[in-house]
């Protein structure tokens, strides 16, 4: 054999055993090699949806997909990107296969409320902690006259209301079983337009409700049309412990039990009424001078100047205060509270469409108390431009949520790249960011760029940031996919930013 025909050989000899030697690394690395626990935690990281998607691969990938464990919070309403559950009996299956004692929470719809699915939940689902009950579509009930049992061990109940279906004699079922709760949720069909005037029925009895639930801590009663200040009263009357009161969108309330609440609900720490009816001289009478209030919401109220005054300079550790879109909130009502010294403890400030403040006012007080907020909401003002949040923003050093612009088409425009650099230079620990501007109204060049990656690079906790749909939009949404960041930038019309995540019992407040 001469040497030609021996390098021939040769070569060929190690393509061979190159190409053996990947094709084993190939199989060696493959999926299947991993362990199931790792492969359990990858799973971990889907949806529900998608994890049974994954049992139809394989069976170890079904047995691995069953594991109680990836069942521990499970939503069965597809409308919010629930599972879809075709029957009863396969729900009853699921609750003793997948479900079983590591459930700790769970949203049903109304076809599978029945007392069958909520006797299999009591016996076979031990640790569950935290159920959401979905009436909102009901047209009728369940027959609960055989219902026997109800998870017992339950601290959340969050219970969406229908308008025209009653529902004590479900309630009267369940009172014995959830004197245990520390957070309740009841949910109305509240809608931002003018509804017509229709017949309104209470379709919870909420002064026997309260009885059931001495131990509650947290109250949200959301845009229900029949909520007043006598509902109230009932709940401060037998829960010594509430913490926190939100009864937003509940037109009804005047605020004339607010004087028995505050003295009552020594612990009472958040109040939220957004949109209420209150009236002026009942939150006058109340005495916030000796209350333990801290976190307030009165936006979207016709509270006087003279009531805002008053109310402000007495509350004496005021940490989080919304009064957006109030026409008596104006420069002498920012100016009496700052010379009270009452905001020395304020960390969240939202004045959201608050037309009648002045930018020179706004910069005063920023000036003074800015360093020690961590939101920052001056949205829907169209004279709060980009002049007066480049004064500000090197103040605002700890800040976590900023929220600026309004959707009216303004006669100037932002220069928004110099404003995201000095966002970026000034606040690291931001979280959230909303620019609310008319996506017309944005100007930026062409090496917008360099601003962009000073706000992603500084800002490594950035986890939000929501634009106007538009070029500026695409032009930063592309930046962070680019640097692997793919979920921040979004659009405000899936997404808004709330000066609500600043509040102590925020994570008791989240409803879906």
């Amino acid at each position: 054999m001469d040497s030609w025909s021996a390098i021939n050989i040769s070569a060929n000899l190690f393509r061979e055993e190159s190409f053996n030697n990947y094709y084993y690394r190939k199989i060696r690395t493959s999926i299947e090699k991993l362990p199931d626990k790792v492969i359990l935690h990858i799973f971990s990281y889907l949806s529900h949806l998608e994890i049974c998607r994954m049992a139809m691969v394989c069976r170890r990938w079904r047995t691995i997909a069953y594991d109680t464990k990836l069942w521990k919070n499970v939503s069965l309403r597809p409308e919010v990107s629930g599972l879809h559950v075709g029957s009863l009996e396969q729900l009853l299956q699921m609750i003793s296969v997948r479900f079983s004692a590591s459930l700790r929470y769970i949203e049903l719809p109304i076809e599978l409320i029945t007392h069958t699915v909520l006797h299999e939940l009591a016996s076979k689902c031990p640790n569950l902690t935290h159920m959401l009950l979905d009436f909102s579509t009901a047209m009728q009930l369940h027959d609960f006259s055989e219902m026997q049992a109800f998870p017992a061990k339950l601290r959340y109940m969050c219970i969406c209301l229908s308008e025209v279906i009653f529902m004590e004699g479900f309630m009267r079922k369940i009172y014995n079983f959830i004197n245990g709760l520390e957070v309740l949720h009841l949910i109305g069909t509240y809608e931002k337009g003018e509804e017509e005037e229709e017949e309104i029925y209470e379709v919870i009895n909420v002064h026997k409700l309260k009885s059931a639930t001495p131990n509650l801590r947290v109250i949200n009663l959301y845009g229900i049309n029949f909520i007043d200040d006598s509902h109230i009263d009932a709940f401060s009357s037998n829960c010594i412990q509430l913490e926190c009161l939100a009864v937003n969108y509940c037109s009804k309330v005047t605020g004339s039990t607010l004087k028995p609440l505050l003295a009552r609900s020594k612990q009472l720490k958040c109040l939220l009424m957004n949109g209420t009816d209150l009236k002026s001289e009942y939150v006058m009478q109340a005495e916030w001078d000796k209350c333990s209030v801290q976190e307030l919401d009165i936006s979207g109220t016709d509270l006087s100047t003279e009531c805002l005054v008053d109310l402000l300079t007495r509350i004496p550790t005021l940490r989080f205060l919304s009064a957006g879109q109030i026409n008596g909130f104006n420069d002498s009502v920012l100016k009496a509270w700052a010379e009270s010294g009452s905001p020395k403890s304020l960390v969240a400030l939202d004045i959201d469409s608050s037309d009648n403040i002045s930018d020179e006012a706004l910069g005063r007080f920023i000036t003074r108390y800015g360093a020690q907020l961590q939101a920052c909401v001056l949205s829907g003002m169209t004279h709060i431009t980009d002049q007066l949040w480049m004064t500000i923003l090197p103040i605002l050093v700890n800040v976590k949520i900023i929220v600026m612009g309004t959707t009216e088409r303004l006669i100037g425009n932002i220069h928004v790249d110099q404003l995201m650099d000095t966002i970026g230079s000034s606040c690291p620990a931001l979280e959230r960011l909303e620019l609310r501007w008319d996506p017309e109204n944005l100007r930026f060049s062409d090496k917008s760029q360099k601003a962009i990656d000073m706000l992603r690079v500084k800002c490594l906790k950035l986890r939000c940031l929501v634009l106007s749909d538009g070029r500026y939009y695409e032009t930063v949404k592309a930046n962070f996919e680019r640097a692997d960041r793919t979920t921040v930038v979004r659009t405000t019309t899936s997404c808004r930013v709330s000066a609500y995540h600043v509040l102590s019992n925020y994570n008791d407040l989240i409803f879906n």
